[in-house]
Protein backbone atom coordinates (compact mmCIF):
# COMPACT_ATOMS: atom_id res chain seq x y z
CA UNK A 1 0.00 0.00 0.00
CA UNK A 2 1.29 3.44 -1.06
CA UNK A 3 2.25 6.10 1.87
CA UNK A 4 0.08 9.74 2.07
CA UNK A 5 3.52 11.03 0.76
CA UNK A 6 3.63 9.05 -2.10
CA UNK A 7 0.22 9.51 -3.12
CA UNK A 8 0.51 13.21 -3.09
CA UNK A 9 3.51 13.25 -5.57
CA UNK A 10 1.81 10.68 -7.75
CA UNK A 11 -0.63 13.34 -7.59
CA UNK A 12 1.28 16.24 -8.42
CA UNK A 13 2.85 14.58 -11.42
CA UNK A 14 -0.54 13.55 -12.86
CA UNK A 15 -1.06 15.81 -15.72
CA UNK A 16 -3.73 18.05 -15.03
CA UNK A 17 -6.82 18.38 -17.69
CA UNK A 18 -6.78 21.53 -19.41
CA UNK A 19 -9.32 23.74 -21.68
CA UNK A 20 -12.72 25.18 -21.66
CA UNK A 21 -15.83 24.18 -19.16
CA UNK A 22 -19.47 24.86 -18.85
CA UNK A 23 -21.91 25.49 -16.12
CA UNK A 24 -25.28 24.77 -17.71
CA UNK A 25 -28.60 25.03 -15.73
CA UNK A 26 -30.74 22.07 -17.74
CA UNK A 27 -33.57 23.53 -16.53
CA UNK A 28 -33.48 27.06 -18.50
CA UNK A 29 -30.27 26.26 -20.51
CA UNK A 30 -28.44 29.15 -18.93
CA UNK A 31 -24.65 28.56 -19.14
CA UNK A 32 -20.87 30.19 -17.44
CA UNK A 33 -18.05 29.66 -19.37
CA UNK A 34 -14.76 29.86 -18.48
CA UNK A 35 -11.17 28.29 -19.21
CA UNK A 36 -8.84 26.47 -16.45
CA UNK A 37 -5.66 24.58 -16.26
CA UNK A 38 -6.79 22.06 -13.90
CA UNK A 39 -11.23 21.77 -14.46
CA UNK A 40 -11.54 19.11 -12.16
CA UNK A 41 -10.41 21.39 -9.49
CA UNK A 42 -11.85 24.41 -10.91
CA UNK A 43 -15.56 21.85 -10.36
CA UNK A 44 -14.62 20.98 -6.69
CA UNK A 45 -13.97 25.30 -6.21
CA UNK A 46 -17.45 26.38 -8.12
CA UNK A 47 -19.35 23.56 -6.16
CA UNK A 48 -18.06 24.55 -2.61
CA UNK A 49 -18.61 28.20 -3.44
CA UNK A 50 -21.77 27.36 -4.71
CA UNK A 51 -22.86 25.18 -1.27
CA UNK A 52 -21.03 28.39 0.84
CA UNK A 53 -22.52 30.93 -0.45
CA UNK A 54 -19.08 32.39 -1.85
CA UNK A 55 -19.77 32.08 -5.63
CA UNK A 56 -18.38 35.08 -7.40
CA UNK A 57 -21.04 34.89 -10.49
CA UNK A 58 -24.35 36.20 -8.27
CA UNK A 59 -26.95 34.55 -10.85
CA UNK A 60 -25.47 31.35 -11.02
CA UNK A 61 -25.11 31.52 -7.14
CA UNK A 62 -29.21 32.89 -6.97
CA UNK A 63 -30.25 30.42 -9.57
CA UNK A 64 -28.40 27.44 -8.10
CA UNK A 65 -30.61 28.53 -4.77
CA UNK A 66 -33.53 28.59 -6.27
CA UNK A 67 -33.42 25.49 -8.55
CA UNK A 68 -30.95 23.18 -6.33
CA UNK A 69 -27.91 21.56 -7.55
CA UNK A 70 -29.71 18.87 -9.60
CA UNK A 71 -30.33 21.55 -12.29
CA UNK A 72 -26.64 22.13 -12.90
CA UNK A 73 -23.89 20.09 -14.99
CA UNK A 74 -20.72 20.87 -15.61
CA UNK A 75 -19.33 19.77 -18.57
CA UNK A 76 -15.85 20.15 -20.71
CA UNK A 77 -16.34 21.54 -23.82
CA UNK A 78 -12.77 21.25 -25.12
CA UNK A 79 -9.56 20.06 -24.36
CA UNK A 80 -6.18 21.79 -24.57
CA UNK A 81 -3.12 19.73 -24.77
CA UNK A 82 -0.29 21.05 -23.53
CA UNK A 83 2.69 21.65 -26.18
CA UNK A 84 5.59 19.61 -25.39
CA UNK A 85 7.83 22.62 -24.39
CA UNK A 86 9.40 22.94 -20.87
CA UNK A 87 8.48 26.49 -20.56
CA UNK A 88 5.18 26.11 -22.38
CA UNK A 89 2.45 28.70 -20.62
CA UNK A 90 -1.05 27.75 -21.86
CA UNK A 91 -2.39 30.77 -20.36
CA UNK A 92 -2.48 32.80 -24.02
CA UNK A 93 -4.35 29.59 -25.55
CA UNK A 94 -6.76 29.07 -22.92
CA UNK A 95 -7.60 32.53 -23.22
CA UNK A 96 -8.48 32.50 -26.95
CA UNK A 97 -9.92 28.81 -26.52
CA UNK A 98 -11.98 30.74 -24.54
CA UNK A 99 -13.05 33.65 -26.37
CA UNK A 100 -14.11 31.05 -29.63
CA UNK A 101 -16.77 29.24 -27.07
CA UNK A 102 -18.19 32.73 -25.60
CA UNK A 103 -18.55 33.83 -29.46
CA UNK A 104 -20.23 30.48 -30.27
CA UNK A 105 -22.60 30.26 -27.28
CA UNK A 106 -23.48 33.58 -26.48
CA UNK A 107 -24.19 32.54 -22.82
CA UNK A 108 -24.65 36.29 -22.18
CA UNK A 109 -27.90 38.10 -19.80
CA UNK A 110 -30.44 37.66 -20.22
CA UNK A 111 -29.83 33.83 -21.60
CA UNK A 112 -26.79 33.37 -19.81
CA UNK A 113 -24.80 33.72 -16.74
CA UNK A 114 -22.47 36.45 -18.16
CA UNK A 115 -23.06 39.71 -17.86
CA UNK A 116 -24.68 41.51 -20.88
CA UNK A 117 -21.64 42.26 -24.04
CA UNK A 118 -21.65 46.31 -24.37
CA UNK A 119 -22.13 47.39 -27.39
CA UNK A 120 -19.96 50.23 -28.93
Amino acid sequence: MKTRKELKKEYLRTPKEMGVYRIRNTLNNRSYIAASIDIKARFNRHRMSLKTNNESVKALHTEWLKYGEDAFEFEILDRLTPLEKPDYDPTEDLKTLEALWLEKLQPYEPTGYHPAKKTE
